[in-house]
């Protein structure tokens, strides 16, 4: 089983036993918190999802340790300006690992699958319509392949002519 929770303006998939790097979270190491704020809830095919909340759905977890992330630099920089600054930060963090979650069975799913079937039913009787309208098209294509066939034609024609003039002049070159 697994949920996705929310914490620290994050959102988080986690299952039994998972170790987890959230933000800071105000507990002491050892300490169970609890998070109410679940969106889903799944095991296998079934699959709660709420809207946007599950009621009667929670995580809860054991703090393992309150840390620092490392070091990232931050340089804010103005071309041509003389302007150059430059620091670090360090993101602090809880790791929590993950002991229950308490959820509803999902006896939802199986509504939402009846309605999965209902759109496909739809999308069935819109293609043949479309059917329809690319049998028209196919005559209007033979039309324009015929069109660009004649074009090519007189183009053909002309540089022949062209290389016909080059040899003559060629050989009136050679006779002088």
């Amino acid at each position: 089983m697994y949920a996705v929770f929310r914490s620290g303006g994050k959102q988080y998939r986690a299952a039994k036993g998972e170790v987890l790097r959230l933000e800071k979270i105000e507990a002491d190491e050892g300490a169970t918190v609890k998070f109410d704020e679940v969106l889903l809830v799944g095991e296998g095919s079934d699959v709660k999802v709420g809207s946007p909340l599950l009621s009667g759905s929670s995580v809860s977890g054991k703090v393992l340790r309150q840390g620092k992330s490392r070091k990232v630099p931050v340089v804010k920089f103005k071309r041509r300006q003389n302007y150059l600054r430059q620091g670090s930060h360090r993101q602090f963090f809880t790791e929590v690992e993950i002991t229950a979650i308490a959820g509803a069975s999902a006896k939802k799913a199986t509504p939402k699958a009846e309605a999965a079937e209902k759109p496909a039913e739809k999308k069935v009787a819109a293609k043949k319509p479309a059917e329809k309208k690319v049998a028209a098209k196919k005559p209007a294509a033979k039309k324009v392949a015929k069109k660009k066939a004649a074009t090519k034609k007189p183009a053909a024609k002309k540089p022949v002519a062209k290389k016909a003039a080059k040899k003559k002049a060629a050989k009136k070159k050679v006779a002088d």
